[in-house]
């Protein structure tokens, strides 16, 4: 699953796409590699009108996946059965979020033979890598984030985005699932507005001709660690 994304584009342009009427973000790096349990800006839904802000990558994990009640939760980063009652309860409009980006990552099935690790791909609109948007949601949620090592607790704002079916760029590389990438007005607009009978229809691969492959981007640091969602 995608546990790195990059985003290189400004404030106003996030805003512009996204219809965002208020940024409580504050300034926004020039180019951010964003990994799981950080902060990362997405566009949600308030009583206010649309806005820009930074919440952290990751969702309450299901109960039943903690190694105990009280464990550090980690976060999930990528939702696919949003069938599920652990998710239904936030698939309203007022838990969706758009996540911005402009690459995103995929490690390949088969090791380097000379590194040893399996390499990571990197895919975009095109060449260029413009800006993007994740279909996600997010909720705000009191408990302890991170791990045994860095525990993190009090009261936090968490977002995650929903994969499906990888599209035919995406498959050989990862066979499971990609990120759902909403490109166009309409979709942004249906993601944020329609009731979920209708929005849940853009649960759907990316056209197979509008995405690519890419270099790595120039803000991608080699990863930590492989985190799968």
């Amino acid at each position: 699953m995608c546990n790195l994304y990059s985003l290189t584009t400004n404030q106003q342009a996030i805003r512009d796409i996204a219809g965002a009427m208020r940024d409580s973000l504050g300034n926004l790096e020039p180019a951010l590699d964003i990994y799981p349990d950080r902060p990362a800006p997405v566009v949600r839904n308030t009583p206010r009108g649309r806005e820009l802000a930074r919440l952290t990558w990751g969702m309450p994990t299901p109960p039943q996946f903690l190694k105990a009640p009280d464990a550090p939760d980690a976060g999930v980063t990528n939702i696919r059965n949003t069938a599920s009652p652990h998710w239904r309860r936030w698939l309203g409009t007022g838990n969706r979020c758009l996540v911005p980006a402009t690459a995103f990552s995929e490690y390949g099935q088969r090791p380097d033979p000379v590194t040893k690790r399996k390499p990571l791909h990197w895919f975009a609109l095109d060449g260029t890598q413009p800006l993007f948007f994740f279909a996600g949601i997010w909720t705000p949620w009191t408990g302890t984030r991170g791990s045994m090592k860095t525990p993190r607790g009090g009261e936090h704002q968490l977002f995650a985005f929903l994969t499906c079916e990888p599209n035919a760029v995406v498959r050989p590389v990862h066979p499971k699932a990609m990120p759902v990438i909403l490109t166009e007005p309409d979709e942004i607009e249906t993601w944020m507005t329609a009731p979920w009978p209708v929005a849940r229809a853009l649960q759907r691969p990316l056209a197979d001709d509008a995405l690519a492959m890419v270099e790595r981007p120039v803000t991608a640091r080699p990863p930590a660690g492989e985190r799968d969602g």
